[in-house]
Parts: C-alpha cells; structure tokens; sequence
C-alpha cells in the first residue's frame, strides 16, 4: 500500500549525501548532524517512496533501484538550488557535480590532469572522486562513472576499455646496493616482495605475484598502492609496481622487464542514467584523452 506522506526534499538530499559518503556516520558528520538523524530522515524517506533505499555492502551502502531515481530526483533539487546563488549569465551544460571512482594511481596521475585541465574551460564543474582498487558495482552507489581494472563483470552500465598499464618488479638503489642486483628469476625469487594484501585483494586481474613470481614471500603488504611505491623507496624489498608511477622516481631501478612484465587494462564503467549529462560525458571524453597522451608512461616507455 502506498504511504500518504509525500518525500521532503531535506530528505533526498540527505539521502544524496549518504550515497556519496557510502556511510551513514561519514555523511552525518559531513553536514553536521548525529548518526541516528540520518538513520530516521532515511527511514522516513523510505516511506514516503513505499520501498528500500539502500541495501548493505562490503563497503558500506549503495542504492537499491528506487535509490538511484530518488538519488537523481536529489541531484536536480541540489543543481536547482544551486543555481539560484549564481548570478545569471550564459549557461555552461559541464557544469555541477560528477561523481567517480578510480584506483589510487589512476586518479592521481590520469584523472587529475585531466579533470585540472577540464575546469581550466568549464569553472562551474565539480568532480568528487573515491579512490578504490575493486570491480564494478552491481548497484549504482551515487557514482556518475567508475575506472576499474580488467573488464567489468556488470551489464547494467555502459563500459569501455581506456588502455593498458604495465607493472614491473623495481628496487631502490640503496637496497640493491646492499643485497646485490638480482640477475635471473630465481634471484628475484629469494627477495621478499611489496604488494597488496592478497587476502582482501578484491581485483583478480591483480594477483599477478602467484603467477609472476608464486615463491616470493611478502614482506610489506597494502592495499594502497603509493604505499607500495614508498616502501619499496626505503628498501622494505622488491615492489611489484606500475611503471608509470615508479619511473617517477631516479632512486628506484627496474629488475629483469624481459622476465617481469605484466600488463593489465583500464575499464570506464558509465551508468546509463549519467550517460545523459553532459558533464559526465565531458569527463570522459577527458579521461579518455588522457590515457590517450599517456600512453608510453602506462606501458612503461616513457624516457627517465
């Protein structure tokens, strides 16, 4: 049966900083209320609409259908109001929020560049990105597009493939100077590696140690990949990189490319809602094009 109350428009936006947030006390303190406020304006929201909102995942909440159309019912209120403080002028269509998310190293290094140059030509655009290294998500979850690695395993949003990054094996000078430069596979083998956790690695395309080299054990684990860089830096072992973020740095080497070597590509997932929007569209035309001029820093040949 349908409920008499009809949705307050405080209370879709509350639900639109839930869907950013991903957790009900990160977007409480992000507008400054208590936790139980948003649990009850939610529940109230929920019926008003006669359904769920927001279904529990590993990382936290994302939207059910009815969700995403209240979601996108949210944005139109947020963009209208928003609209009233400026003061009136040309419209720009690439202009309001968009909301990604992308791995650590792709959304520094591709997707920062990218968007910079972007608000350079269209000032009113505003991008929010969450840096995650995990497969598509069934479930819209407040994201206008996503940049995962290897293909999606979703048929619910439109995908295409960036490109491809390698990986390689590097040390810091200082630590080849104290343990001998490795000459062959086997001499790789007897280092201890720095990579991510292999037990909450949610990416199988990035298990690549059991296949590269299956008889190294870890020595500094993360789920954070500048981590892996940094230590790798200060010689906690043989760091299982992206070439594109360690030929960033003189200090560290690159062991055998013949031997390790792994390339691995860029998924853009586009929910069809977003597909819609104008400045979703224009950010990812940008990231596109900036894997485009990126190319031989991804597949590790850019000059050093």
């Amino acid at each position: 049966m349908e409920s008499s109350r009809k949705p307050r428009s405080d209370d879709l936006l509350m639900l639109l900083a839930v869907a950013r947030a991903g957790r009900y006390a990160r977007a409480a303190e992000q507008l400054g209320v208590d936790h139980t406020t948003v649990s009850r304006r939610i529940d109230a929201l929920e019926e008003a609409l006669g359904g769920r909102l927001l279904t529990q995942a590993s990382g936290g909440w994302e939207l059910t259908a009815l969700g995403s159309r209240a979601v996108d019912a949210a944005g139109r209120i947020e963009a209208a109001v928003s609209a009233l403080t400026r003061p009136e002028e040309e419209a720009d269509p690439i202009e309001g929020v968009v909301r990604m998310s992308a791995t650590d190293g792709f959304s520094a290094y591709i997707a920062a560049p990218a968007i910079a140059a972007l608000r350079r030509e269209h000032p009113r655009l505003s991008v929010e990105i969450l840096t995650v290294t995990r497969q598509a998500l069934q479930h819209r979850s407040g994201l206008d597009l996503e940049i995962v690695v290897g293909p999606p395993q979703t048929r619910r949003a439109h995908t295409v493939e960036l490109g491809s990054y390698t990986l390689g094996m590097y040390a810091s000078r200082a630590y080849l100077e104290r343990t001998g430069v490795p000459q062959t596979r086997e001499d790789v083998f007897a280092h201890p590696l720095v990579y991510f956790v292999e037990s909450i690695l949610q990416v199988d395309d990035l298990d690549l140690p059991r296949r590269l080299a299956p008889q190294m054990r870890d020595a500094l684990t993360s789920t954070n990949v500048f981590v892996h860089v940094e230590a790798t830096r200060v010689g906690a072992g043989i760091g299982l990189l992206p070439c594109f973020m360690a030929d960033r740095h003189d200090d560290l080497v690159r062991l055998l490319p013949a031997e390790f070597s792994a390339s691995l590509p860029y998924w853009m997932v586009i929910h069809p809602d977003s597909l819609r929007h104008p400045a979703v569209a224009a950010v990812a035309d940008a990231l596109r094009e900036q894997v485009r001029r990126a190319a031989d820093a991804l597949a590790g040949r850019a000059a050093r």
